[in-house]
Formats: structure tokens, C-alpha cells, sequence
């Protein structure tokens, strides 16, 4: 069992952001993070051409604006690399392959206990803290709704967590099905590569 001030669960731009300011201040915190990389969502589920869907200003961690000469809207290779001398400026040091299983508020002792388990060891390990920040994000599962009929589709189904680019389906007929942020740049994308791209949405 180790104790330590705060834990933080989730190394994406949040977890990365509390943990750097609570550096700052000298509180001991740890980040566990399931993966093998912080901001995995951004290193292994992102599109080439994705960029930050809002300005810089908006979307720089704490005590570390973006350089003047950034763009406006940040691709993912400067967010990644903003990310990485983020990490290194301010000693964030995740754990990495840590799955947490549970987590329990002990009233009596005013702390926390948080169970985990080191996959890539397949070991259980123990966390008692002060504070827990749950730093985990919201879209980290891709979701592929029921359709009737979808199993006997002969094509690709491919959630857009795992395109990459549209250099393998030019010449190919593909739906895009949604057409918010990440649905309209993949259909542009899609469409600039030659492939002949459709879109549905679920309203006007």
C-alpha cells in the first residue's frame, strides 16, 4: 500500500493539468493511467488531420501559454509536441499500465483507497490518499450503435477513433454516418483522397 496526497486517474490533458499544478504548489500527487502514454486518445486514436476545434488560447494548460507563433487552431502534431514539453517542464511522471478496479471514500479516516491493478505486471496494488481527481475524459470508447441489417454488410465498418487518413480508400464508395467535428473533417478527408463520400446525419 502507498500512501500519497492526491491521486490522479487518467493522464489525457486534464490529469497532465492537475498534476502540473499541484507541482507547482509541491503537493505529492501520482497520475495512474491504463495505457502506455499519457494522452493516448491523441497519440493512438486521433486522425492525421485533426486539428484543436478551438483556439489556442482556449485550450493551453496552466502555466505554459502556447509560443507566439502557434496557429490559431493547433494541429495534432504541435498539440502532441506542446503535450511532451508540457510533461518535461513540469515532472509529470504517470504510471503507466495501472487499471483502476475500484475506489472507496473511508468517512471515518477522510480518505481515499484505490484499488489497481498493474497489467503489465498482473498485479493488484493499493493507493490511499487525501484527494482523488478523476481525470478519465468521456469519449475514451468508441461506440458503434446497433443497425439492422449491419451484419450482413460485405464492406469495412470502421469507428473514426480507428481512421488514420484516406489514402486506403480512394476510389471506394464510403458512408460517414454523423456529421459532427470528427464526421465532417473524416467525410473532407475521405473526399480529398478520391473517395466518393456520402454523409448521413440524424437531422437538418
Amino acid at each position: 500500500m502507498e500512501e500519497i496526497e492526491v491521486i490522479i486517474v487518467g493522464a489525457g490533458p486534464a490529469g497532465l493539468a492537475t498534476s502540473a499544478c499541484l507541482n507547482v504548489q509541491s503537493i505529492p500527487n501520482i497520475v495512474l493511467e491504463r495505457e502506455d502514454s499519457y494522452a493516448s486518445l491523441w497519440k493512438k486514436r486521433a486522425y492525421d488531420c485533426l486539428k484543436l476545434h478551438l483556439a489556442k488560447q482556449y485550450c493551453q494548460l496552466p502555466h505554459m501559454p502556447f509560443p507566439s507563433n502557434t496557429p490559431t487552431f493547433v494541429p495534432k502534431a504541435g498539440w502532441l509536441s506542446y503535450l511532451d514539453n508540457y510533461v518535461s517542464r513540469f515532472e509529470i511522471n504517470p504510471r503507466y499500465h495501472r487499471l483502476v478496479e475500484s475506489a472507496s471514500y473511508d468517512e471515518k479516516d477522510g480518505k481515499w483507497c484505490v484499488k489497481v491493478k498493474n497489467t503489465n505486471l498482473d498485479e493488484c496494488e493499493v493507493y490511499v490518499a487525501n484527494f482523488l481527481v478523476v481525470a478519465t475524459g468521456e469519449n475514451s470508447e468508441g461506440f458503434i450503435p446497433h443497425i439492422e441489417g449491419i451484419q450482413s454488410f460485405e464492406g469495412e465498418i470502421l469507428h473514426s477513433s480507428k481512421f488514420r487518413n484516406g489514402s486506403k480508400f480512394s476510389g471506394k464508395d464510403v458512408l460517414v454516418v454523423g456529421s459532427g467535428n470528427s464526421g465532417m473533417e473524416i467525410a473532407y478527408e475521405l473526399s480529398k483522397s478520391g473517395a466518393n463520400t456520402s454523409i448521413v446525419c440524424r437531422s437538418p
